[in-house]
């Protein structure tokens, strides 16, 4: 493929602006763009259709066999061609992607889809929200809430470890939770470490909501209260508490595994 232009300076203002997306969130939201990193991304937002703005590649990895089959699905012109030192001074990875992609941040949801849904209280690890959304969608969850006090789920951190679960969810960003508990039609089940039931003793079939909350703090008092439920997750072994990623998952395959057992 032939590149219409070739950029080599880190003080090009599209690289600035590049930069400054993969490091601010207000600039994310001030522009209404977020930033992909690397091909499985550029994947899952082409197949999502996300609106895309920029794609720039690698020079190093201009030859990818799976980049050029991408780049055939998108406007040629939207392709820039970006030198690898001048990339890894905008990147905060070790070694940059072969691709970063501008794209245009998901319409907000307001209202949801209905079955289970997963609610997190102050979520502060990248990491541990971009695994949870992850799990989220691979357990056929549809909508996620997350508190004002959640980490930015667009932010490049987040964006990588949700591996594009992004884009197969509805993310209801800033959201009151005790108000969403409220409305919530179905069963609200908080994990707690002083959970009065056993999580495997649930009928965790039909609309659930599935709360967590920080990673040191726990679930709030407000957010505890709107709860109807206070589950368990039994731990033999010598561990003083999950991972809140750990936690989900756990929670989110036992519905799972209800559903294809029927038990």
């Amino acid at each position: 493929m032939t590149f219409q232009k070739t950029l080599t300076s880190a003080a090009n203002d599209e690289l600035k602006h590049l930069g400054r997306l993969l490091t601010n969130a207000r600039e994310r939201r001030k522009h209404g763009q977020l930033v992909l990193e690397g091909l499985h991304l550029l994947q899952s937002a082409i197949d999502a259709g996300l609106g895309i703005d920029a794609v720039y590649v690698n020079e190093s990895a201009q030859h990818h066999g799976e980049l050029l089959p991408l780049l055939a699905r998108l406007d040629r012109r939207l392709a820039v061609l970006v030198a690898t030192p001048v990339l890894a001074k905008v990147t905060a990875l070790a070694t940059p992607a072969e691709v970063l992609t501008v794209c245009r941040r998901p319409a907000a949801h307001a209202t949801a889809s209905g079955a289970p849904c997963v609610m997190l209280d102050d979520v502060q690890d990248p990491g541990n929200l971009g695994t949870i959304l992850r799990c989220a969608a691979a357990a056929n969850v549809r909508d996620v809430y997350l508190s004002k006090g959640c980490v930015d789920v667009y932010s490049p951190k987040v964006l990588r470890a949700g591996m594009g679960a992004h884009f197969a969810l509805n993310i209801h960003e800033a959201a009151d939770l005790p108000a969403a508990l409220a409305a919530w039609p179905g069963r609200k089940l908080v994990t707690h470490l002083e959970g009065s039931v056993s999580l495997y003793g649930q009928d965790l079939a039909g609309d659930v909501a599935f709360v967590f909350g920080n990673e040191g703090a726990g679930v709030s008092a407000d957010v505890l209260a709107a709860a109807d439920l206070r589950v368990r997750i039994p731990m033999p072994g010598h561990a003083e508490s999950l991972n809140v990623a750990m936690a989900a998952t756990v929670c989110l395959f036992e519905r799972v595994r209800q559903l294809e057992t029927g038990a």
